[in-house]
């Protein structure tokens, strides 16, 4: 259970920074909050194509899931437009 709360946490500031980062972009605390959560999924599944790995702690996986709500809020507004 514990770390479920930890990947929860991981992807809610991912997604904070994430919306916070791409201005004119984000969709909202609440999305963004939720897009992070699937970002952390994603970021890791990126990483892991390529060999690479988060470092231990909590700023690699918060780095990972930051770089994977990026890419999700990237696609969604290519696919808004």
């Amino acid at each position: 259970m514990g770390n479920f709360l930890y990947f929860i946490v991981v992807g809610l500031v991912a997604g904070f920074l994430a919306g916070y980062v791409m201005k004119g972009k984000g969709f909202g605390l609440v999305v963004n909050l939720i897009v992070g959560i699937i970002g952390s999924i994603l970021g890791g599944w990126l990483f892991g194509l390529f060999g690479l790995s988060a470092a231990g702690g909590l700023i690699g996986p918060i780095i990972v899931a930051f770089i994977g709500a990026i890419v999700i809020l990237w696609i969604i507004s290519m696919v808004k437009k």
